[in-house]
């Protein structure tokens, strides 16, 4: 036999032996891999993942649970519907306008209504027939109050948003100190699973921390600007009340009316 082709069949022997060998191998670790499952991270039990959480998901559950709460109620109270009502600004203004709606009449409407909108028109109409100037003060101290009524729990939203990246962190510390406990008690430097559970613990956390800032920070942008707009309705509404009872329009509407009728008679 030539001395190449002995080479090529001595290749091909020690290929097939590697082949046969490799099932073994595979087979031998079994008890890594089984102790590997046993501590990796849960992902699809919820009692499990908060409970390899640690005692920090307890605080951090708290903060999703005000989160929820207090975002509900800003989105039921920051309803356009319920702080400028439509129908009602719109019928009160025309009636402004057609002179059909006097003091006290309007003073009923206001309270009847009750929305923020009424309240500052209101205020605003307690000082029906005097200067521009006086009633638009009245105005907007009323407004400033609603703004800062419709502003309510705005630190709550930001405080969740600060104090949960914050808690996710100090989690985070605690699963690695409780894994380089676990590994100095245990004298066994080769062994990553004893470093699993206390890195679980730590991305547990980590990622609770952030699920519950993001919303809470979205949610406090959201709820500003929503307030931001509303004040800005609230006094180019006021304006057109203002326009229609103040001193000044007062006294144009005699000379108003008199062309009114006489267009009419013509």
């Amino acid at each position: 036999m030539a001395p190449w082709m002995a080479r090529s069949v001595m290749w091909i022997a020690c290929g097939l032996a590697a082949v046969a060998a490799l099932p073994a191998c595979a087979q031998s670790p079994q008890a890594p891999a089984e102790s590997t499952a046993d501590t990796a991270i849960p992902t699809g039990n919820l009692l499990a993942t908060i409970r390899d959480g640690g005692i920090l998901m307890v605080p951090l559950l708290g903060c999703s649970f005000l989160l929820a709460a207090f975002g509900f109620e800003r989105l039921v109270s920051l309803r356009w519907g319920r702080v400028v009502p439509r129908a009602f600004v719109t019928r009160f203004i025309e009636q402004l306008e057609a002179g059909t709606l006097s003091r006290g009449e309007a003073l009923d409407a206001c309270d009847e209504n009750g929305s923020p909108a009424a309240r500052v028109f209101a205020a605003a109409v307690r000082r029906w027939g005097r200067p521009a100037v006086e009633i638009e003060q009245a105005a907007i101290d009323a407004c400033e109050r609603e703004v800062n009524h419709l502003r309510r729990y705005r630190r709550v939203f930001n405080g969740i948003a600060t104090i949960g990246p914050l808690l996710g962190l100090l989690g985070t510390v605690f699963g690695l100190i409780r894994s380089f406990n676990d590994v100095a008690g245990a004298g066994a430097m080769g062994r990553p699973d004893l470093l699993a559970r206390g890195f679980g613990e730590a991305l547990i956390t980590t990622a609770m921390g952030l699920l519950v800032a993001i919303p809470a920070m979205v949610l406090h942008w959201v709820f500003t600007s929503r307030v931001d707009r509303l004040a800005m309705r609230l006094d180019e509404t006021c304006q057109q009340v203002i326009d229609e009872i103040s001193l000044e329009a007062t006294a144009e509407a005699p000379r108003r009316k008199p062309r009114a009728v006489l267009a009419a008679g013509a």
